[in-house]
Order: C-alpha cells, then structure tokens, then sequence
C-alpha cells in the first residue's frame, strides 16, 4: 500500500528510524569492555570520563526518554532499565549517571512545548541532571518569573549535563510559599561547587549545584503536585511515555544500576570459584563445596527476583502510558515497593557473593570492591529506600489513610 499522507509518511520513516529495546540494550552491552577499562580512572576522577560519555552519546543512550520528534528514542521503562543494568554491569557510576540523565530528560519532558524546543531542539545531544529536593534559599517571584537563589545537592552527572531540573519552593509577591515546583535552569546559569567525596559511586560527579539569583521565566517552572497527579498539559508523542506517573517512574529509573552491578558481581565470583581454593579446606576449588553452591544458587535468584520485580513495575508503567490510562493507587504503591525490594535483593546477592569470595574481595585490584561500594551508596538513594517503599505499599494495602509522602 502506497502511503500519501505526508504525516503518515513522516510517522513511519521516524518509526523505522527508532531502535527497539534489544538493539540499545546490545548496544549498551558493547560498550562493557570499554567501561571496565576506564572504571578505575572514573573512579579516581570522580566523573566518568569524556571518552565514554562520547561513546554513550554515539550509542544514543542519553535519548531513551527524548521525544522522538527531537531525535530521541522515546523508549519504555523496561528499556531504561535494562540498558542502565548492562551499562552498570562495566560501571556502576556509568550506569547510574545514563539512568539519571534519561529521568531528567523525561522529566523535561513534561514541560511546555516551547521549553522543550528549547532543551532538545536547540541542542541533539542536551542531557538534563536534576536535584528534585526543593532548595531553600530566597526565591521569589518577580514579573514574568521568579528569581532563584539556592544549593542543590547532589546533582549526579553534573559535569557532563547542559540542563538542571531543580526543586524549588514558589512563592508569591509577598514571599508566602505556594506550590511546590521543578525549575528548569540551563547549566550554564549555574555554578558547580565539587563536593562528591564518598565512599562509592565516586564516578557519578554528584556535585552541588549553585543559583545566584538566577531568573527562571514562568515557562520554565511547573507544579510538582500537578505533575504527581497527571494534570500537565505534556506533549504526548507516539509512545505514551510522557502519560507515566512521575512518582512510581522516578522510584524505578534508578534501579536498573543495581540489578547490572549483581551480575557483575556473580560473573566475577563464579568465574574465580573455578580455580580458587578454600583456604583451611581440602577443597581445591570453591565450586566443589556445597555450602558454596548454594550460596551462588541463592545469590543468582536473589538477582532474578530484583529483575523480575522491575520487570512488572515497568510493565505497569508501560502498559498505562500506551493506553491513556492511568495507575490506581495501589498499583502506584506496589511500583515503589517492586522498586525498594528488587535494590534489597540485589544488596543482598552482592553481600552474599562476597562472603563467597572471602577477604580478597576487598583488594584495591580487585572490582569486586568497588561493586559493592557502588551498590551500597546506590541502594541507598532516597527516592527507593526500600524500607520506606515498603511502608507505603503496606498502608495502602491496609488501608491506612495516613501518607508519609506526595511520592506515589
């Protein structure tokens, strides 16, 4: 059939353009050798390195969550986290800072066309960071905007971003705080203050970023609760990506990393039981004990269970967004939950996975080291503690009124 709508035609040459799910994930899994070859310098410059941010925009993978109509991709959540597991699995930090931008880049996209167009249609290759926490220094309104003045901390892959979506408490003329609101600033507009010194996922350059009475026009300013409840009025494209719900959304963009650095972890433990002795054991190898055996059959599943979980989240979310509907509460709820309790079980799949491997996990040379600092500071990260992921979801299936947070 002869197509003769140019609309059609356009919509069908941007279709055939847009690589599905297992072309970016291969794509993420190609560039492994490449991270782990540079891990150590990430590491010690506390930013992933210029190479490999070129490398990962040449792979397109900070366009996952960009309107296609900018040349994005404007994938689902399943391909985000599966591309930022296998990045992860070369590079924690790497894996966590693509898993931020996409967020970021999906919460701008929530913004007025016009402040899109000035985003991504200005620049092919602009990546938003963000710090969602609202600052609180004086911010205030003026005529045909609001000036901002704050700190916001802390702002993974801030080195390499063009855009900052920043939390911010708005207030009227009189100063009275109003809403609660995401600004989007570009970088340029803001100062960087270096204080990310931690004790993993050095390579995320989570920097603080300064405004100095900066001005943000009204365009560039949005309501958080208007957001949480779906009321923006976004452009949706051809995927329903920009329907999701933004709590159950940002709870599940940083998990992907996780998943990707437990598998690291087991590949590296399971490959080394092979030909590593049990000290003060007539094992030869740690692959003929049971006791070994099981722990790796437990850490294996542990992991499958953190990707399964993530799995049916994104499936909630994805299904929602294609169809125009919207997620009841509870279903909210469990995402978040899904979220928190896929990180505890990839936490856990490391812990045990270096009790396998013993006291030599912890040698400098050794990544396993690093794994498991990495996970720790990102298992750790506010948005998905899974304690609190828990509470949520065990109110809401007890019907409990109470709300410990906006976030669902």
């Amino acid at each position: 059939m002869t197509l003769t709508n140019p609309s059609v035609q356009a919509a069908a040459a941007t279709a055939t353009a847009v690589p599905g799910r297992a072309e970016l994930v291969a794509r993420a899994t190609a560039l492994q050798p490449l991270l782990r070859e540079h891990a150590a310098r990430i590491e010690a410059d506390r930013k992933v390195t210029d190479e490999v941010i070129d490398a990962l925009a040449d792979a397109g993978l900070f366009k996952l969550t960009v309107a296609r109509r900018f040349g994005g991709y404007e994938t689902d959540m399943r391909t985000l986290l599966d591309a930022s597991a296998a990045l992860a699995e070369g590079d924690g930090s790497t894996g966590w800072v693509v898993a931020v931008v996409n967020t970021c880049n999906w919460l701008a996209g929530l913004f007025p066309a016009e402040v899109q167009e000035e985003v991504f249609g200005a620049d092919a290759d602009a990546r938003v960071t963000g710090v969602f926490t609202p600052a609180a220094a004086g911010n205030h309104k003026v005529e045909g905007g609001w000036r901002m003045s704050g700190r916001w901390y802390y702002n993974s892959g801030a080195w390499h971003s063009t855009w900052a979506v920043l939390g911010m408490p708005l207030t009227d003329e009189s100063g009275e705080v109003v809403d609660q609101a995401m600004a989007l600033v570009p970088r340029t507009d803001l100062e960087m203050q270096d204080v990310w010194h931690v004790a993993g996922m050095r390579g995320t350059g989570s920097n603080c970023l300064i405004a100095e009475d900066v001005f943000v026009p009204e365009r560039r300013v949005i309501s958080v609760p208007r957001a949480i409840d779906g009321e923006l009025p976004a452009v949706h494209g051809p995927t329903g990506l920009f329907r999701s719900p933004l709590s159950p959304l940002l709870a599940l963009g940083l998990a992907g990393p996780q998943v990707g650095m437990a598998r690291a972890a087991l590949k590296l433990v399971t490959e080394k039981a092979a030909t590593k002795p049990i000290s003060y054991t007539y094992y030869a190898t740690q692959a003929e004990s049971v006791a070994v055996q099981l722990q790796i059959a437990e850490a294996a599943l542990q992991i499958d269970t953190a990707q399964l979980h993530l799995h049916r989240a994104a499936a909630d979310i994805d299904e929602a967004a294609a169809r125009g509907g919207e997620l009841d509460v509870l279903t909210r709820a469990r995402v978040r939950a899904d979220s928190g309790h896929a990180i505890k079980n990839a936490l856990e799949a490391i812990n045990t996975l270096l009790n396998v491997h013993g006291g030599g996990a912890f040698a400098d040379a050794n990544p396993l080291q690093r794994i498991w600092r990495d996970a720790s500071i990102a298992g750790r990260h506010a948005v998905a503690m899974p304690a609190v992921s828990m509470e949520i979801y065990g109110k809401v299936l007890l019907g409990v009124e109470e709300r410990i947070t906006p976030f669902v």
